[in-house]
C-alpha cells in the first residue's frame, strides 16, 4: 500500500455567529465536524452529500483558505494546518485547485497566456519566451489550441473556461488536485470531455485527486473511494464500487435511491427520506441523521456513532447497521487514517 500524499485527521471548522450583548454563549455554525481521511497519490477520493453539508468548507481547510478550528492536514507527513504564511507558501505549489464557477474563477481582464503563467510567475521570474513556451504546452495538455493563449475568457465557451482553469492549476506541477464542483455548470457532453481529461492528467503526472460533487453519475465514473458526509461529518467511506453496490448507512443509501438511473431495466433502490436537513448551529443530539433515519433506534438520539471499520474496507458511523463492538479511542481504517470514535 502506497504511503498517502494527504492526511486530514479530526478537521473540524466552526463559524462563530454575531450575538447580542447579553448572550452568554456565541451560537456557531458546525460547518465541519471531526472528519478524517486520506488520499495516495494517483488515487481519486470524490466527497458526496447534500448542498450545506461541508463539501466546500472541507476543500477551503484543505487549501488554507480558511483557518481549521481543530484538526491536521498532513501533507507527506507535514502539517500545513498549523504553518505560518511564510512556510506555507512553499506548500503552495504542491495543492492547487479548480473551482466550480469556470465564470467568475478566471479573471476577465487577463488573457489566457497571463492567466496560466501568473501562479507560476508569483515564485521564479520568466521570460517572454519561456511564458508563451509553458503557456502553450499546458493548452495542448488540457485539449486547446495555442493559438487561444491571446483571448480573454469572455471569448472563450464554458467547457474552455473550465479547461483554462485546470491548465492554470497544472501550471505549479501540483502534487495534490482539489476540483470543488468542477463540472457542475457546464453541459452533459463538455462534463465528460472535462472528466475524462482530469483522469488522462492524472494517469499521466499521477497527481492526487480530491473530486467533489454531488453527482453520484459523475462520482461513479471517476472516483476511486468515496466520502459522504451528511451534516459536517462523514457517515460512510467506501471503495466506489462497494459503495455503490450496496451502501450501508441509510444516509447513502437515500442518495443512491434518489438519483435518476438511466437503464429502465435496473432496479432501483427505496430509501425513502422524510424532512428537511437539520440546522449546523442547532444539530440534533447524538446520530445527526437520526430525524430522517427510517432505521434510528433509541441509542440513536443520545450517542454519536463512531467511525466503525467493516470486513470489507468501508468505514461507517452507524448504530444499526455497523455497531461498534467493544469501546476503543480510534479506529485504524484501512488507508492508515485515524477516525474518531466516540464509543
Amino acid at each position: 500500500m502506497n504511503t498517502p500524499l494527504l492526511n486530514v485527521d479530526r478537521l473540524t471548522k466552526h463559524f462563530p455567529l454575531s450575538a447580542g450583548i447579553l448572550n452568554r454563549e456565541i451560537p456557531v455554525v458546525r460547518a465541519v465536524e471531526d472528519v478524517s481521511f486520506s488520499v495516495s497519490a494517483g488515487e481519486t477520493l470524490c466527497i458526496v452529500g447534500e448542498s450545506g453539508c461541508g463539501k466546500s468548507t472541507v476543500a477551503r481547510l484543505l487549501m488554507r483558505l480558511a483557518e481549521p478550528t481543530s484538526g491536521r492536514v498532513l501533507i507527506e507527513g507535514t502539517d500545513i494546518a498549523g504553518l505560518r504564511k511564510g512556510s506555507l507558501r512553499t506548500w503552495r505549489r504542491r495543492m492547487q485547485m479548480v473551482f466550480q464557477d469556470p465564470y467568475s474563477s478566471l479573471n476577465p481582464r487577463l488573457t489566457a497566456e497571463k492567466i496560466i503563467t501568473e501562479p507560476v510567475e508569483n515564485f521564479e521570474r520568466l521570460s517572454r519566451r519561456q511564458r508563451k513556451a509553458l503557456a502553450a504546452d499546458l493548452l495542448r495538455k488540457v485539449g486547446m489550441s495555442p493559438q487561444m493563449m491571446d483571448r480573454l475568457p469572455s471569448e472563450l465557451s464554458g467547457g474552455q473556461r473550465q479547461r483554462l482553469g485546470i491548465a492554470r492549476a497544472l501550471a505549479l506541477q501540483p502534487s495534490l488536485l482539489i476540483a470543488d464542483e468542477a463540472v457542475s455548470a457546464l453541459d452533459v457532453s463538455v462534463q465528460a470531455q472535462i472528466l475524462n481529461l482530469l483522469l488522462d492528467l492524472q494517469k499521466q503526472m499521477g497527481i492526487a485527486l480530491i473530486f467533489i460533487s454531488h453527482d453520484l453519475g459523475v462520482v461513479e465514473h471517476i472516483g476511486h473511494r468515496v466520502a459522504v458526509m451528511y451534516l459536517g461529518r462523514i457517515v460512510e467511506l467506501a471503495h466506489c464500487e462497494a459503495l455503490f453496490a450496496k451502501p450501508v448507512h441509510p444516509y447513502t443509501e437515500a442518495l443512491i435511491a434518489a438519483a435518476p438511473i438511466p437503464d429502465p431495466t435496473r432496479v432501483r433502490l427505496e430509501a425513502p427520506v422524510e424532512g428537511e436537513v437539520p440546522s449546523p448551529i442547532n444539530p440534533p443530539k447524538g446520530c445527526a441523521f437520526h430525524p430522517r433515519c427510517p432505521l434510528a433506534v433509541e441509542r440513536c438520539r443520545i450517542d454519536v456513532p463512531p467511525l466503525v471499520a467493516m470486513a470489507d474496507g468501508r468505514v461507517v458511523a452507524c448504530h444499526v447497521r455497523a455497531p461498534a463492538t467493544e469501546a476503543l479511542a480510534t479506529t485504524r481504517t484501512p488507508e492508515g487514517t485515524a477516525a474518531q470514535t466516540h464509543g
